[in-house]
């Protein structure tokens, strides 16, 4: 028995081309640009996913919120000059399959790999991602070496998530993580996380299962193949300093990210694939 589900192509006025979902357990959109996820709400709930007030969604500029892949590396390359987060997010990804079950909705897309300049990525490989709408969303990023040699990457999966109020909401679930912040660290996680400024910890050794208390409700996240994570939030002064992002915004968003960073960087031998998770819902 298949959902009495409406899955569609759509374009936005500036002429994005992105998938919609509309079904009796949720709603959802991704764009082909990036394979970037833009909305996901369960029916008869909140949005779990936070897209800024000024996004303007343009060719070739990531949207600022949503789920934001970024790969083969993230945040700032070891050579400055290369593009933040990687080249994944803002090339035109291919959509591959849209299957509806019983329960859920699959959407699949590819990243067509001529499209990734070698100077970046000089590799043999296949990247997917894999969006599986029902009452909680999963994201799966795959990588898979279809050449002769082994290589290293980084990677996260940017997701960021709403809250009516940032100073009432708190992240628990990272306690005996250890972190960086600022380049300085590595400290201990002793306590749940709350936000009174500038956020920016890159955690390792990190929980599979975070739960963010706001203050509509938890939204837990866990994740697979990952034992780091990214929690941020721009506070005041960046945030004036963000591109499609209102100056106040910081009070209504955190990103809680799924990644392979750091001493978890993922080497992926000839032959082998790896995919990194993550899955969220209200509880």
């Amino acid at each position: 028995m298949e959902l009495s589900a409406s899955v569609s192509i759509q374009h936005t006025d500036s002429g994005l081309e992105y998938i919609n979902v509309d079904s009796p357990l949720c709603s959802g959109k991704v764009f082909l640009q990036g394979a970037q996820l833009s909305e996901f709400t369960p029916k008869g709930q909140n949005s779990l996913i936070w897209v800024s007030a000024d996004e303007d969604y343009q060719e070739g500029k990531p949207i600022r919120g949503g789920i934001p892949i970024c790969w083969p590396w993230f945040g700032i390359h070891e050579k400055a000059d290369w593009p933040i987060h990687g080249v994944a997010r803002k090339l035109l990804w291919r959509a591959e399959e849209v299957n509806e079950f019983s329960d859920h909705i699959v959407v699949r897309l590819s990243l067509p790999m001529r499209l990734v300049d070698e100077t970046y990525w000089p590799y043999n490989s296949k990247l997917e991602v894999e969006f599986r709408f029902s009452e909680q969303l999963e994201v799966r990023l795959t990588n898979t070496n279809l050449g002769d040699r082994a290589f290293t990457l980084s990677q996260a999966l940017h997701t960021y998530f709403p809250t009516p109020d940032i100073k009432r909401t708190t992240v628990d679930g990272l306690q005996g993580a250890t972190y960086i912040e600022f380049n300085e660290g590595p400290f201990v996680q002793q306590d749940v996380v709350g936000f009174t400024r500038e956020t920016d910890m890159v955690y390792t050794q990190a929980g599979v299962t975070q739960t963010i208390h706001t203050p509509e409700g938890c939204i837990e996240v866990t994740r697979e193949n990952s034992s780091s994570c990214v929690l941020w939030n721009p506070w005041i002064e960046k945030s004036k300093r963000l591109s499609n992002f209102r100056d106040d915004e910081y009070h209504t968003m955190l990103c809680l990210e799924a990644a392979n960073v750091m001493g978890d960087m993922v080497t992926v031998e000839p032959g082998k694939s790896h995919t990194l998770a993550t899955i969220i819902r209200w509880i």
